[in-house]
């Protein structure tokens, strides 16, 4: 029963994803990732989804960052995605879990999938540092470019993948009169998965 109901989680879940993409929604992947850092101070911010399967799910981004320092001093994750469109009255999905860097050879391919001009704007941005002006900006955007012209865009060293490692889920599907239906998937400390119905 282990591997089946993490199995079935993960199915609930692609199931709702590829429903909320079906219903015309802007960034249906997109979801809120909070995170803590080593002194349990929290923060939130919404990153898009890149990739899922049984090893959990995978976003990107500077590691110098603060969602990366955070992650990097105290490896756990929260997401949550809220597609409010959906069924009777929206659908939550809540996941938490451990954090783990992915190795070079992945975050190298999906940096290579990548549109150039994103490529670029990788090596452009010290991602949430202060910035003097946009034109600061635009003018070391045009130094990348001059750089590059003509060649591939390499991966920075600073920028990479995390990979939440779930141990629990949460499937909220909203109803009238807030009478919610809630199931929550955890992976309990003996090791297996169990599954239970949540008061709304």
């Amino acid at each position: 029963m282990t591997d089946l109901l993490y199995a079935e989680a993960l199915d609930t879940f692609g199931r709702l994803l590829d429903e909320a993409g079906r219903s015309g929604m802007v960034d249906p992947n997109a979801m809120t990732v909070a995170t803590a850092d080593a002194g349990g101070r929290p923060s939130a911010r919404t990153v898009l989804l890149k990739s899922f399967d049984a090893r959990g799910f995978v976003f990107y981004t500077h590691l110098d960052s603060p969602k990366g320092r955070d992650l990097r001093a105290n490896p756990h994750a929260a997401l949550l995605f809220l597609w409010r469109g959906l069924r009777e009255a929206g659908v939550q999905v809540r996941i938490e879990g451990g954090v783990a860097q992915v190795d070079d050879t992945e975050a190298d391919a999906y940096f290579a999938s990548r549109p150039r001009m994103s490529q670029l704007g990788a090596w452009a941005s010290k991602q949430s540092t202060t910035l003097v002006s946009r034109d600061a900006f635009d003018a070391r955007l045009a130094e990348v470019e001059a750089e590059f012209d003509g060649r591939d865009v390499p991966r920075p060293a600073g920028w990479s993948g995390f990979r939440v490692v779930p141990s629990s889920f949460e499937f909220w599907y909203g109803a009238g009169f807030r009478l919610h239906e809630r199931w929550c998937y955890q992976h309990e400390v003996e090791g297996h998965w169990s599954k239970r119905m949540l008061y709304p």
